[in-house]
């Protein structure tokens, strides 16, 4: 049966947001053959491996999916994250209409609407040209998705300026959360650079112009903050998630997966810091006397931070010995391993994690859900980190490392965590009875997730109405 109804996707070109949009785009077509999805692809000046990647992901999918490399622009490197990110989308919004245009003239399929990633949610006026709807793809939570709506209501309807809550003692009464935050410690902080702040909310207003919002969450997960969003004026909600890529890669090739094998069930604290987490030296060498004294195992992801001012992605260490403690290796070659770049889920999967301690990007985190795996919660930068820090320690579902870190590789750290605070959230996470509970916690919670997209779980049934939604136009 050939596709009558076409969805053209729009994401973001980080991993976080190009796989979890792929996952997307496969399970629309896997569940209803009237569907078929093609994939615009930006790439990133500073990137050189996009090609491989799109034709690794090409190869992973059902022929009625396919992929267009849109052409790469150049981008001044000298920005904040937040105004790299709004530049480098809407740079692109000639290429993305010239395409749609190409796949309109065609006729059949019908284009049906075009689903676009959070950060690119002036995508909308491409939709609005064609005369077609417009669907977010949030990439992050809805406890997020909530506080943006709740700040943008702010800001546009009782007229308060978010950036001037910067050390103030406001605290913040969000719908999606029990208790009211501190503004001042627990905002993200773009919401206090003016420019940033402008470029987080208009993304908020857009949002209120879809038809609808895919947000990957589960209602078992979030049920506060996805009931508030009907109160916060957003347009239909869809929660579909946890949308992951869940297949544990061949062992061939993880060495470290093989040293896994040799340890005991539950016994391994793994750090990882997603795609963008990276340590300079002094912050390595806090982190290495925590896991020293702690005497726990571990498995440590340790990534170089690009120069100052660079918007690049972190790489390997040559020798993580340069930056590490004198002889730090040596002494914890028994127990613990430094590498680089970590299958973070054949990792996450294997029975002898017993913790993860992570920057609370929000795939981690339904990552460490979906395997089971306490959190030690250290957000590395602003936006969803926080808020999933926010919901992961509200829950039980982990413990905190250091909940107001601030940090921007852009333009300067923002302090360093002492070894003390590392160690402190380490035996947190790793001993006593509270950890125990947590533990049990999280199990209970991580069969929610795997409920969640089984026939007849939640999302399961949320996703069938948004494919109703499409189909029926």
């Amino acid at each position: 049966m050939s596709a009558s109804s076409e969805l053209v996707f729009i994401p973001f070109a980080a991993a976080g947001h190009l796989v979890s949009m792929v996952e997307m785009a496969k399970l629309l077509v896997d569940r209803d053959d009237r569907l078929s999805v093609t994939i615009l692809i930006m790439k990133f000046p500073f990137d050189s491996e996009i090609d491989s990647r799109i034709e690794s992901l090409a190869a992973s999918v059902a022929a009625r999916i396919r992929f267009v490399l849109l052409p790469r622009r150049s981008h001044s490197p000298r920005t904040s994250r937040r105004a790299f990110i709004h530049h480098f989308m809407e740079s692109h919004k000639a290429d993305v209409r010239d395409a749609v245009a190409e796949l309109s003239a065609r006729g059949s399929p019908r284009l049906a609407g075009l689903v676009i990633d959070m950060f690119g949610a002036s995508m909308i006026d491409v939709g609005v040209e064609f005369g077609v709807p417009s669907y977010v793809f949030f990439t992050s939570g809805a406890a997020f998705l909530g506080v943006m709506l709740h700040l943008q209501s702010l800001r546009d309807e009782q007229h308060m300026d978010p950036t001037s809550l910067k050390g103030s003692d406001v605290e913040l009464d969000f719908p999606c959360f029990a208790n009211p935050l501190p503004a001042a410690k627990f905002l993200p902080m773009d919401v206090f650079r003016e420019e940033d702040c402008r470029i987080s909310l208009d993304l908020a207003l857009r949002y209120r112009k879809a038809k609808s919002i895919l947000v990957n969450t589960f209602a078992e997960l979030e049920p506060r903050p996805v009931e508030a969003l009907a109160s916060l004026g957003a347009p239909a909600v869809y929660p579909v998630g946890p949308i992951l890529n869940i297949k544990v890669e061949s062992k061939r090739g993880f060495e470290i997966l093989d040293w896994l094998d040799q340890q005991p069930d539950a016994s391994v604290v793994f750090l990882c810091f997603g795609s963008k987490g990276c340590f300079d030296e002094h912050q390595a060498k806090e982190i290495a006397q925590a896991l020293e004294r702690s005497g726990y195992r571990f498995l440590w992801s340790l990534r170089r931070p690009p120069a100052k001012g660079k918007l690049e992605a972190p790489c390997d260490y040559a020798d993580p010995a340069e930056v590490l403690p004198e002889g730090f290796l040596n002494r914890t070659a028994g127990v613990g391993r430094v590498i680089g770049w970590a299958p973070q889920v054949a990792v996450l999967a294997h029975p002898a994690i017993g913790g993860f301690v992570s920057h609370c990007g929000w795939n981690s985190t339904l990552e460490s859900i979906w395997f089971g795996v306490p959190i030690a919660a250290w957000p590395q930068q602003a936006e969803q980190q926080f808020n999933a820090f926010q919901l992961v320690v509200e829950l039980g579902l982990a413990a905190d490392i250091k909940m107001d870190h601030r940090r921007d590789f852009v333009e300067g750290s923002d302090g360093v965590v002492t070894a003390d605070e590392i160690e402190g959230g380490i035996r947190k996470l790793m001993e006593g009875e509270e950890a125990g509970e947590r533990r049990k916690k999280v199990k209970e919670v991580s069969e929610k997730s795997r409920k969640a997209v089984m026939e007849g779980g939640s999302s399961y049934s949320s996703l069938a109405r948004f494919i109703e939604d499409v189909c029926s136009q």
